[in-house]
């Protein structure tokens, strides 16, 4: 069997792997053997072919990993205004409907209306905040109601 056909076997595995395992390692070691893939198909002997691979291996292990793991220990982003509403739980101060009404999201009152417009939520229903437009929170009842 060819050397290159056993790296890019090898790149393969190696990229298979990564994707079942999401290390991230693994996906820069496959990167790696199709590099020495290609340095095995222009005819260079194994022995450079291995440290093509441990050359290139090392370098996106010395300089990618770190930047990821930098982004990956990020905190979330913080919502704030009117995007931090979306998902909180409203509760019906007056009825809701298509037409309007009031609830109460975090202790502040907003003006409201029903996401579906066939709906209505009582005064003192529940509902999920799916959209803020403009000064209106739009809401979508609760399936426990």
């Amino acid at each position: 069997m060819a050397d290159w056909l056993l790296w890019l076997v090898l790149a393969g595995v190696l990229g298979v792997a990564e994707v079942l395992t999401l290390t991230l390692v693994l996906g820069m070691l496959s990167v790696a053997a199709a590099v020495a893939a290609v340095a095995a198909g222009i005819g260079l002997p194994a022995p450079v072919q291995v440290a093509v691979f441990a050359g290139v291996a090392v370098l996106l292990l010395g300089l990618v990993r770190p930047v990821a793991h930098r982004h990956r220990r990020q905190p979330a982003p913080l919502r704030t205004g009117a995007a931090a509403l979306l998902g909180r739980q409203a509760v019906a101060v007056t009825q809701v409907d298509r037409n309007g009404g009031q609830v109460r999201i975090g202790g502040e009152v907003w003006s409201a209306r029903t996401y579906d417009t066939s709906q209505v939520i009582p005064a003192g229903g529940r509902g999920d905040v799916v959209e803020i437009d403009g000064a209106t929170a739009v809401v979508l009842p609760l399936e426990d109601q």
